[in-house]
């Protein structure tokens, strides 16, 4: 259920790319899709440690006393506001220096400015509703004695990457109307102010003070992995229209996948348990299949994207989800035991890894997959999938 749940905030998440990938800003500043997939990725795995440290401390009992409850999510929604505004900066930063290599144009401050500024106030403003949110719904897990594990990840990053996407979407547009004034600039300023005020707080919080000076590493490596999808989605979005609604739905659900056995993975690990491995991971392999039908049925019927489905491009999809599931699932057993073994906390460390991997290889197969077919279809030029 809590899958079924997770893939309509996806599909979500892909009908809005769909449709925001021909707004003016996007056509006008095309380093924003760039930019799509890098910032939904950091998100998505500051909101999915957040979800995964917030399930180990429930499982542990840390969460059952309000004096230590209130001081554990006061200083992770704080460390989540700092991390947003920093890999907010960084991100907008990044994918505009890749647009740039990649497709040297007159491009100006006042569209760095643009960029660095949506990035941020996008990063700022998700991460409150969605750190918010998590914290919520774990604690309503403890308190009916649902394990957080399976139900906290996977919303953490659908709904995640559907807030984050329409609140970026709402930025550049507004500030597109005023590309030209200091405005921008201006918001700039205030945003990068709050950074030492939010790390001066960190600092005093002993539940995330040793977080937020070991957990970077991760965040920004998984952001030069990440930087190859959206490379390639910011290439192939208007050659293979389909692109914009399957890839956030693929990456996304098997990210999901993958963040669930990661996190179990982990709070086994931390709780001195032995996970069954091969029985969870039938389990997860098995309840994606009847999941990635249902989308299929849902963007068919609705007739959502720009999709023209055949029993070959069915089967293909089909193939491509398997094939990234069965690899997602082995990846995260291997990424999180490596973590552990080293000495590094799984919950910090494995996350941003994992999904990164995830959307870069999702995305080479789906390019694949609509190469594939192209050439199958005597090389027409532009396939609906």
């Amino acid at each position: 259920m809590t899958l079924l749940i997770a893939v309509s905030g996806l599909i979500c998440a892909g009908w809005l790319l769909d449709v925001i990938q021909h707004w003016q800003v996007f056509i006008d500043i095309s380093e924003l899709i760039i930019l799509i997939p890098i910032l939904l990725n950091l998100k998505g795995n500051l909101e999915m440690n957040l979800a995964s440290r917030l399930s180990t401390a429930a499982n542990l009992g840390l969460l059952d006393q309000k004096p230590t409850r209130n001081a554990f999510i006061k200083g992770n929604l704080a460390l989540l506001q700092l991390q947003g505004l920093a890999v907010g900066s960084v991100a907008g930063l990044f994918s505009f220096g890749l647009g740039v290599i990649v497709h040297p144009t007159t491009n100006n401050m006042s569209e760095i400015a643009l960029m660095i500024t949506a990035s941020m106030m996008c990063a700022a403003a998700s991460s409150f509703v969605l750190g918010v949110f998590m914290c919520g719904l774990v604690l309503l897990c403890r308190k009916y004695g649902i394990n957080p594990d399976n139900i906290a990840c996977p919303l953490a990053s659908s709904f995640g990457d559907l807030v984050t996407l329409v609140i970026l979407a709402g930025c550049a547009a507004s500030l597109e109307s005023y590309l030209h004034s200091p405005l921008a600039i201006v918001i700039l300023v205030f945003l990068l102010a709050l950074i030492p005020v939010w790390i001066m707080y960190v600092r005093q919080n002993k539940f995330v003070s040793e977080v937020a000076k070991e957990g970077w590493g991760p965040v920004f490596a998984a952001m030069v992995i990440a930087s190859t999808a959206g490379l390639t989605l910011e290439r192939y979005i208007t050659e293979y229209p389909g692109m914009a609604l399957i890839s956030p739905v693929l990456n996304g659900l098997v990210g999901n996948i993958g963040s669930i056995y990661a996190s179990r993975i982990s709070t086994s690990l931390h709780a001195n348990m032995k996970e069954n491995y091969r029985a969870t991971e039938r389990i997860l392999f098995g309840v994606h299949i009847p999941i990635q039908i249902v989308f299929l049925i849902v963007i068919g019927v609705l007739g959502l994207g720009h999709v023209q489905w055949s029993v070959a491009v069915v089967l293909g999809y089909i193939v491509v989800a398997l094939c990234l599931v069965a690899i997602s699932l082995a990846m995260a057993k291997w990424i999180v035991h490596l973590f552990w073994r080293r000495g590094y906390d799984p919950d910090n460390y494995a996350l941003p890894i994992l999904t990164s991997l995830i959307d870069v290889i999702g995305t080479a197969f789906l390019v694949a997959g609509f190469w594939a077919l192209q050439y199958g279809k005597g090389g027409t030029p532009r396939p609906d999938l």
